[in-house]
């Protein structure tokens, strides 16, 4: 039912593409502000009784309505993991920008390619060179490809129904927006939505990170992946980033220069320096990981039926 489920996910975005920022975030960061406006006195019991409310009653709902739906018929159960998964996860919530920014950069369009980079990532780009913008494209890429699909996609297999997609992609939500409320460090509200998320992201990053290996240069990824992500600012995501760039044989990180300003980036990978011409490679190496994840999906319900 999950590579079915998948299945059905990827045809439909195809002819459907969903808006996940008029869809999804925004109306999700409203319920998360909600929550944190009314909860939020500046203590850590407060943060984790919110995220019970913000978090765990929409998954317990959730699994509730589909324990109901199978029951009745398990086309109902299916066709809600389908809705679920829809909403939660996919491949178009990065592939369009990172398109955009390919063939404008391919045309020799720079200024167009820097707004596309703005809008998608936000931050200053006025300056960017042509190889700026492909090295963080390609970031955005890798982050966005274990954010949006292999992340939320373990935790789909690994509770029953849509439970697990929801579970991810609410608990990265709330993080986000409680975060920027306690950016300043005057209150510990956030901290439990922070750990509790690096709680359930330190498999699907392992995991992210260890198909990149295998899809592309195993002895590379697997090297950059053990020294490099603790110099990187988000040390987990450093871990994807650093298995990415070690899979394709490509430098990422390194700093940014912005007019005068210059953005400290660690250096990730090895090989060339990144470039235009390295976003195709990157294109491949995650679709080659989700053909992994969907032969692996294939063995365990074939597993299943067999027991």
């Amino acid at each position: 039912m999950s590579l079915l489920s998948l299945i059905a996910v990827f045809f439909i975005e195809q002819f459907r593409p969903l808006d996940y920022r008029r869809v999804v975030a925004e109306p999700v960061g409203a319920w998360a502000d909600l929550i944190e406006a009314n909860f939020n006195a500046g203590a850590r019991r407060h943060g984790v009784i919110a995220w019970g409310i913000a978090v765990g009653l929409p998954v317990l709902a959730v699994g509730f309505l589909y324990w109901l739906l199978y029951s009745i018929n398990p086309l109902l159960g299916w066709l809600l993991n389908v809705g679920v998964l829809y909403l939660t996860m996919g491949f178009r919530q990065f592939s369009h920008n990172y398109t955009e920014i390919q063939a404008a950069l391919a045309d020799g369009e720079l200024d167009r390619a820097r707004h596309l980079l703005a809008e998608w990532q936000g931050g200053a780009t006025a300056h960017l060179g042509s190889d700026d913008v492909a090295r963080l494209a390609i970031e955005g890429a890798l982050a966005a490809s274990h954010r949006h699909v292999f992340a939320v996609l373990l935790w789909f297999v690994l509770l029953p129904g849509p439970c697990g997609a929801l579970l991810y992609r609410l608990a990265a939500i709330v993080r986000e927006r409680w975060g920027r409320a306690d950016a300043t460090g005057q209150t510990e509200f956030s901290a439990f939505a922070q750990r509790l998320f690096g709680i359930i992201d330190w498999l699907p990053l392992r995991a992210t990170a260890a198909a990149f290996a295998i899809v592309g240069d195993f002895e590379d990824a697997v090297h950059c992946w053990r020294t490099q992500p603790a110099q990187w600012p988000d040390k987990d995501l450093g871990i994807v980033l650093a298995a990415g760039a070690g899979a394709l044989g490509v430098l990422l990180g390194n700093p940014v220069a912005d007019g005068l300003e210059i953005a400290d980036r660690a250096e990730l990978g090895l090989g060339d320096p990144a470039d235009a011409d390295f976003m195709q490679s990157a294109v491949g190496l995650v679709w080659r990981a989700t053909v992994l994840w969907m032969l692996l999906l294939f063995l365990l319900g074939l597993a299943t039926l067999v027991g």
